[in-house]
């Protein structure tokens, strides 16, 4: 599910840094369980680290190319991605006017990025402690997407030896839906895995709904894999809760107010996840709309789990104004 690639190939400027996009893919795929966002953020504190600038401006210059060439990564992830590297560029910043000697910023910069990993996975434990209770003996999740948030609160119920059942979607056209459920499978926890289209079919049989998200947005809505909105929609028809886990580096300053908003971001310009389907040729090739993301309004949403603590989508606006 981090099979990604970077929009538009190497630029002259960019050949310079092509060792941080190396560096990158390499976390990614050396350690499954790190979210994009740490990845980049891992690879941008090397950047400091290897930084022959003399100044903060040099050091904020070399950072934002760097950080440039990583948001191209046209990716299902590069919403979280881009959030990530924004959170890195406006920590790098701040701490440029809080600490007036530049050796001794560049050293707590290295440290606040090497801290950051670390913290990621804290937080996962945190939100698995947090959301645990609402995961009670014998219910019934519907989940959506691979999502490591999801996975540690799943977890984490199922070692207090809370028994329950989980409805995995396919969650095509990545195989994310199987991704999740081999993982929950090799934990002992009953799995099943539908098609995308049979949500509505399976929802009486469903407790509540948990998925994670690549953002929550400034109303407190989430930008997550496509098909989240249209679950968020059958949840609330049928009266279940909508819960999401995710992790408080994937607030973003965004507000979307339609799934037009959101082009930049979700657009899959390789099309050719769905031509190998078509069994007979067809005289004429259909347009193919198929986007990574889509936007889920706050209004679907029940509670959100960050290890901030547990929050209505109203308190979002809130804790990114601290």
């Amino acid at each position: 599910t981090n099979m990604t690639h970077v929009e538009g190939g190497v630029h002259g400027a960019d050949l310079e840094y092509e060792w941080v996009n190396k560096l990158f893919l390499n976390y990614i795929e050396s350690e499954s369980d790190m979210a994009m966002a740490v990845a980049a953020i891992k690879a941008l504190t090397e950047v400091i680290k290897r930084s022959k600038a003399a100044t903060m401006m040099g050091l904020e210059k070399e950072l934002k190319t760097a950080a440039d060439l990583l948001k191209r990564h046209n990716t299902h992830a590069a919403m979280s991605l881009s959030s990530g590297c924004e959170l890195f560029t406006r920590f790098v910043t701040k701490a440029s006017l809080d600490i007036p000697d530049f050796s001794e910023c560049k050293t707590r910069l290295i440290r606040r990025g090497e801290q950051f990993a670390q913290k990621s996975m804290m937080s996962r434990n945190k939100i698995g402690q947090l959301a645990e209770r609402f995961i009670r003996d014998g219910v019934t999740v519907l989940t959506h997407g691979f999502s490591r948030g999801v996975l540690a609160v799943l977890l984490r119920a199922a070692q207090q030896g809370n028994r329950f059942r989980v409805i995995v979607t396919e969650s095509r056209p990545e195989p994310d839906g199987y991704a999740l459920s081999e993982r929950l499978a090799a934990e002992r926890i009953p799995v099943t895995v539908i098609m995308d289209a049979g949500v509505a079919h399976a929802m009486e049989r469903v407790d509540l709904v948990l998925c994670g998200a690549e953002a929550i947005v400034e109303n407190g809505g989430i930008i997550n894999k496509l098909g989240t909105y249209q679950i968020s929609i059958v949840a609330s028809a049928f009266n279940k809760p909508f819960y999401v886990a995710a992790e408080s580096f994937k607030f973003t300053r965004l507000y979307p107010l339609s799934q037009s908003d959101l082009k930049d971001f979700t657009t899959r310009r390789d099309s050719s996840v769905y031509a190998g389907e078509q069994k007979s040729p067809r005289p004429l090739s259909p347009s193919v709309d198929a986007p990574y993301l889509d936007y889920t309004p706050p209004s679907y949403i029940t509670l959100l789990f960050t290890e901030l603590g547990v929050l209505t989508p109203s308190a979002v606006s809130d804790e990114l104004i601290k």
